[in-house]
């Protein structure tokens, strides 16, 4: 990976070049690269990031365990484990701080064998470079952030857009070549750096034209517009009238769920029909779409339901005299059971807003209760490109057609990942189930994100491997690397795998035939 033949009075006369990405940094003594992952150290190139290992849950809790520096230096390289302390023998080798095999064609950092259920295994891990990556990021809020294909900016700069609200949550996508590199400079360094604090779990601030502000980071709430959410919506004003209809009837003459997407009215809503709920003359001024069901009550926005009303009586047109009465009571609440509001009809039919009775206080309490809380997720998502594949194999389709048929098993810092049908290799993963600080960056600009490959041995083989810098786990584990590595690791840290995430090696993640 080093290239340390500059010419003497040349500029980087007494620098090493590193080729680790395209931007290929020549770097002096005691400094690191332009991506920070790798330094000079007295001539050497060292990756600064640790080399992580997963083990299975083990009974101090989780804690990370940093390896000891290795006393042994007949190596020349005191800086890697010894090996000899050993939390448990399931380990699994990930790709977090082993390295790349981008631009250049060379072997993968790691090919490590080990047996698993009496079966050879193999695991290629490298670090990818992600030129085309983009993050999806779900907002379970019930507030408008935006219109549809809106941008979504960072410091100013476009870096994604709103795509298709799905339910009780804002969609965005972010990132993508385009953004990278199909616009500025500043555009390109700004979505880098958005997406990977947005992998790496860090708060982001994003804007979106004509919309809200949104604070996101992964596994916390949102704050919309300096307002942290606290619910997911429960379902739509539909489905709330659905799940409690029985639960009103006898203690309210009607009610009407506040939603942005589908009202609810419980006299009309087949939910009521079948428990024998009698008519009440309501007339909801929205798009009529079945029974009890309307579109269209009002605009999105922040207020009710996610609609822009402060004021749930401006959605109601006159009671029908034919059913209403003088005394009717209503119970108009939003699909969070956040905002409510009770009414008796006076002698002109007339709402007047009234204090909640206990009686209902519990259902309305209810609502909330069923109501998870708000969260933002983010799904880090990228292409396993044509250098990647072919640290794996000679042939790189034959690892595509390998992992279609779910002989090989994808993961990513150990943790699941989904992978895309169709063509390539395109996986999605959520960065909660990945180790903390899992990405890193190249100012190309682009993404550095563990991947690995899991395989039995004989597969590994018959897809055109490179069986001859295959390395057991416990030479790995021992710090005698394959040639393929060319670089000096800065040490070593062994992770508690996340207890949700299946083990990467488990039998079950394979078809066996």
């Amino acid at each position: 990976m080093t290239d340390n033949n500059a010419r003497a009075g040349d500029k980087n006369a007494g620098k090493i070049r590193c080729d680790a990405c395209p931007v290929m940094c020549y770097i002096a003594d005691g400094k690191s690269g332009a991506c920070d992952r790798y330094a000079n150290t007295a001539g050497a190139l060292v990756r600064l990031d640790p080399h992580r290992v997963i083990t299975r849950a083990i009974a101090d809790g989780g804690a990370v365990v940093p390896f000891a520096p290795s006393e042994n230096t007949d190596s020349g390289n005191s800086d890697r484990w010894d090996g000899n302390v050993v939390a448990s023998k399931q380990m699994f080798v990930t790709a977090l701080g082993a390295g790349t095999t981008y631009p250049d064609y060379k072997p993968a950092p790691f090919i490590v064998s080990q047996e698993v259920a009496g079966v050879d295994m193999v695991t290629v891990v490298t670090e990818g470079i992600y030129s085309y990556c983009g993050v999806k990021v779900k907002i379970d809020t019930d507030r408008h952030l935006g219109p549809e294909q809106s941008p979504v900016r960072a410091q100013g700069e476009a870096v994604g857009h709103v795509t298709t609200g799905e339910y009780g949550s804002q969609m965005l996508s972010l990132g993508g070549v385009h953004h990278l590199t199909g616009g500025s400079k500043k555009e390109g360094r700004v979505t880098c750096d958005t997406m990977l604090k947005l992998c790496n779990r860090e708060a982001v601030e994003l804007e979106i034209d004509d919309g809200l502000s949104v604070v996101v980071q992964a596994g916390c709430a949102p704050i919309v517009s300096g307002v942290r959410e606290e619910k997911m919506r429960v379902g739509c004003g539909s489905a709330t009238i659905g799940m409690f209809a029985s639960q009103w009837k006898g203690l309210v003459d009607e009610v009407v769920v506040v939603d942005d997407h589908i009202t609810g009215v419980v006299s009309e809503h087949q939910a009521g029909k079948v428990i024998d709920w009698q008519p009440t003359g309501i007339k909801v001024l929205g798009r009529k779409s079945t029974p009890g069901r309307y579109f269209q009550v009002a605009e999105p926005g922040t207020g009710w339901g996610g609609t822009n009303i402060s004021d749930p009586l401006t959605i109601l047109g006159a009671f029908n005299k034919k059913n209403a009465r003088a005394g009717m009571t209503l119970l108009m609440v939003s699909t969070t059971g956040e905002q409510f509001a009770y009414f008796e009809l006076d002698s002109n039919l007339q709402p007047v807003a009234k204090p909640l009775p206990a009686s209902l206080q519990q259902s309305v309490e209810r609502i909330a209760e069923n109501c998870e809380p708000a969260l933002c997720t983010v799904l880090f998502m990228g292409g396993a490109g044509g250098s990647l594949r072919a640290g794996v194999t000679e042939n790189p389709v034959q690892l595509t057609r390998s992992v279609k048929q779910m002989l090989t098993h994808v993961t990513a810092g150990g943790a699941p990942v989904y992978v895309w049908p169709g063509g390539g290799i395109t996986i999605m993963v959520d960065v909660m189930r990945m180790p903390a600080g899992s990405f890193g960056y190249v100012p190309t600009p682009a993404l550095v994100a563990p991947v690995e490959f899991t395989m039995r041995y004989t597969d590994y083989i018959a897809l055109g491997g490179h069986a001859d810098y295959v390395s057991s786990l416990d030479d790995v584990l021992a710090g005698r690397l394959g040639s393929q590595n060319d670089h000096v690791l800065a040490g070593s840290e062994q992770l508690i795998s996340a207890e949700e995430n299946p083990w990467p090696t488990d039998t079950h993640n394979f078809s066996w035939p």
